[in-house]
């Protein structure tokens, strides 16, 4: 697949589906969120690339409140992020997350994994959850593992439960922290293409990943962090061919060249 990523949707009203301003964290000492000012409109996907250690999946976990932050401010659709308790709860419920490893009940079937949060905190009727969760594992094409327990997977096919799962609550926007790390690379691809469809169909998502193909692909645009700072936020083309630099030229060389 080599088309060209979609247009970045405008959104109508102007604000942004992600919004986080001067956000510091740190980690004892170290200092792993530094100034970070970041906006993801809605419909837009945005890939996060960088070296390891340089504040990733900080930034990520961040945006679910996963990861407190000491000072600045994180919007989820216009909506400071909540401290704790229900109203957390409830934006967490609007925020898919997955993450590099599955996270899968492992005494749950597949259809019980997906059922289980829309069951529990969406309230929603069994029959219709049943519904949806065989409409989305059929999306990310594993119906046919529905009855099976996690183990009994693959972990491409696990991860795809995962992804099934979080879209099931119907979030505003997905975060994927290196969704595709833990994966044998014949089980990638299909990964991929999942999160590729998705974002075609316009998924607000953040995306924090090695796979500098799925960045070119369906990133609207790339963020590139080193030493808890963004140091680039560019369109793929503009990244990959001319980035501005020493850091970015520094981590696409040696990326590139393998």
């Amino acid at each position: 697949m080599t088309e060209e990523a979609p247009a970045a949707p405008t959104p109508s009203d102007g604000t942004p589906m992600i919004r986080m301003a001067d956000v510091q964290k740190h980690f004892g000492d170290l200092h792993v969120l530094r100034d970070i000012n970041l906006e993801v409109a809605r419909g837009q996907v945005v890939v996060v690339l960088g070296p390891s250690g340089s504040g990733k999946s900080t930034l990520c976990r961040a945006i679910n409140r996963l990861e407190p932050i000491d000072s600045g401010t994180i919007e989820v659709d216009g909506r400071p992020l909540p401290a704790e308790g229900k109203d957390l709860a409830r934006l967490r419920a609007d925020v898919g997350m997955v993450f590099q490893s599955f996270n899968l009940f492992a005494h749950k079937t597949i259809l019980e994994n997906v059922t289980l949060a829309p069951l529990k905190v969406r309230r929603t009727p069994k029959a219709d959850a049943e519904k949806r969760a065989l409409e989305l594992l059929e999306r990310v094409g594993i119906t046919n593992q529905r009855d099976k327990y996690p183990a009994q997977l693959s972990g491409g096919q696990q991860q795809r439960a995962a992804i099934a799962r979080a879209l099931a609550m119907r979030p505003k926007v997905m975060l994927f922290d290196e969704p595709t790390s833990a994966l044998d690379p014949e089980m990638v691809q299909e990964v991929l293409d999942v999160m590729t469809g998705l974002a075609k169909e316009g998924m607000t998502m953040l995306v924090v990943t090695h796979e500098m193909g799925f960045a070119r692909r369906a990133a609207h645009r790339v963020v590139f962090m080193a030493d808890g700072e963004i140091v680039e936020d560019a369109k793929p083309d503009t990244f990959f061919t001319a980035p501005r630099s020493e850091r970015a030229k520094d981590f696409l060389g040696k990326i590139l060249t393998h």
